[in-house]
């Protein structure tokens, strides 16, 4: 097994209802170390730019409206098959449709307001990380 980093964000619904730490205590009881943290408020461009993926898809700007209306946590993760594990924590994008015990399930609102984000590669992660962290940001 490799380690690797992974980006997650918490995002506004979650944080709006002060879940960031419980959030964070399941991705460490996961086995993942948070290595980099910034809660922020992301602007239109910035939203805009790192969702730019899905541009053409008939949710984007919803999804850009929703991640700018209000603080998220950005975060790198480190641990091994840390991509994988994250997605395992986080749970299906549906939260109906999510494990027991996964963020997802028990902290989702909606299938939009999810709670979280979480890198689908691991060359994903490594773009996803870079758009919110500088090399020296990372303290692992």
């Amino acid at each position: 097994m490799a380690v690797e980093r992974t980006l997650s964000i918490i995002k506004p619904d979650a944080t709006r209802r002060n879940l960031t730490g419980q959030v964070n205590a399941k991705l460490e009881a996961a086995g993942l170390r948070i290595v980099a943290q910034r809660r922020i408020q992301l602007s239109q461009g910035q939203a805009e730019a790192f969702y730019a993926v899905h541009k053409e898809r008939p949710f984007y700007g919803d999804l850009v409206a929703f991640m700018t209306s209000g603080p998220v946590v950005v975060q790198a993760l480190e641990g091994e098959n840390a991509v994988a594990r994250n997605r395992e924590v986080m749970g299906a994008t549906n939260p109906a449709d999510a494990a027991e015990g996964t963020i997802r399930k028990e902290f989702a609102e909606s299938i939009e307001a999810n709670s979280v984000h979480g890198s689908d590669s691991a060359e994903n992660a490594a773009i996803e990380i870079a758009f919110f962290f500088s090399g020296c940001d990372i303290v692992g």
